[in-house]
């Protein structure tokens, strides 16, 4: 647990004194007692119970002050809740790599077959869009709450060459923000095919303020890709963008780790798993990597996605519980006192 205003927590240290003063009362109230002629007679009529449940009103009184100092410093801490995600883009990857069949049937096949199983269990109420990449990015579809529309764009995928994992980003994002002055033509068409150095900075011509990242609750990018970049942006840049923008991006790697040989209209090479840029994205952008070796570990990796979109860990600010807490201890104080002594304390 964390605090927000962990200076508050200084007001802790008057507790002992409340206790000292407590404990002072209590010794004066003993010699008002000594009035009587016999202080034993004082005890046999008060009863052991009756010593005892005096002190409960006081304790929960404490405990109420306790928890309401507690809650003065604003505690935090990771507590599950229903996620808030509203949008999510599977960004994926149509490279000619996708080919290779060290996923059975094939590394798009098993791709496509997850995917739609993921669209047809997201939680209602959240848009889905669909971004495929390969030498470029594009919008195969916009996002949707129409199952049926997600499924169609999905098996519409076509193989091409190359792969640009940083334009598949930058598309989901200008996806995910299509009023937010994204320049796309620039970034992955621009000079050297990288971003300007101010580019991820700068909306339009207006100053971009960066967010924390992960702090954008409304959407998420799930990105699939097999292999390495080849051309356009650099992914780690455009992930930057996307930690700008408080989007966390969820990578998932697909295929051998040592990676295959494909061969395709007479020519062949070898396709390896760029496991560590993988996890640089999704670390930047406060998301996670998985890592899928067969089509039954993919259809997992959305399975443990889905679940993640449903109910997801954050930190929560839990004020409200410790001033919660606070009121009934101090209401169930006085309720006792008032019951067992007629008086409040």
């Amino acid at each position: 647990m964390t605090f927000l205003w962990p200076q508050m927590l200084w007001l802790l240290a008057a507790v002992p004194l409340l206790v000292v003063a407590y404990l002072w009362l209590l010794r004066r109230k003993k010699k008002t007692a000594l009035r009587y002629a016999s202080l034993s007679m004082v005890k046999e009529a008060m009863g052991a119970g009756q010593r005892l449940r005096r002190h409960v009103p006081p304790l929960l009184f404490l405990l109420a002050v306790i928890a309401l100092f507690v809650a003065l410093a604003r505690p935090a801490a990771v507590v599950t809740l229903p996620s808030e995600k509203q949008t999510i883009i599977l960004a994926m990857d149509v490279s000619g790599s996708m080919r290779a069949t060290d996923v059975q049937p094939s590394r798009l096949e098993a791709a496509q077959a997850a995917a739609k199983a993921f669209v047809n269990d997201v939680p209602r109420g959240t848009r889905v869009g669909i971004v495929s990449f390969a030498a470029t990015a594009s919008v195969v579809q916009a996002p949707t709450e129409n199952r049926d529309d997600l499924i169609a764009a999905i098996d519409r995928f076509q193989l091409q060459r190359a792969t640009a994992i940083g334009s598949g980003i930058i598309v989901a994002l200008a996806t995910i923000f299509p009023d937010a002055g994204i320049d796309v033509s620039a970034m992955i068409y621009g000079p050297a095919a990288r971003l300007r150095h101010d580019a991820p900075n700068r909306v339009g011509d207006k100053e971009f303020k960066p967010v924390p990242p992960g702090s954008y609750p409304s959407a998420a990018i799930i990105l699939l890709t097999d292999g390495q970049t080849t051309m356009g942006p650099n992914p780690v840049e455009a992930a930057q963008m996307a930690a700008d923008r408080g989007v966390r991006v969820y990578t998932v790697g697909i295929g051998t780790t040592g990676g295959d040989v494909i061969r395709f209209e007479g020519w062949s090479m070898r396709v390896f798993l760029d496991e560590k840029t993988l996890k640089t994205i999704a670390d930047m952008t406060h998301g996670e990597y998985f890592y899928a070796g067969s089509a039954h570990d993919l259809k997992k990796v959305y399975q443990a996605l889905n679940a993640r979109f449903e109910l997801e860990k954050k930190e929560t600010e839990i004020t409200a519980l410790f001033s919660g807490a606070a009121a009934v201890a101090a209401l169930l104080a006085v309720f006792l006192s008032l019951l067992w002594f007629n008086r409040i304390l």
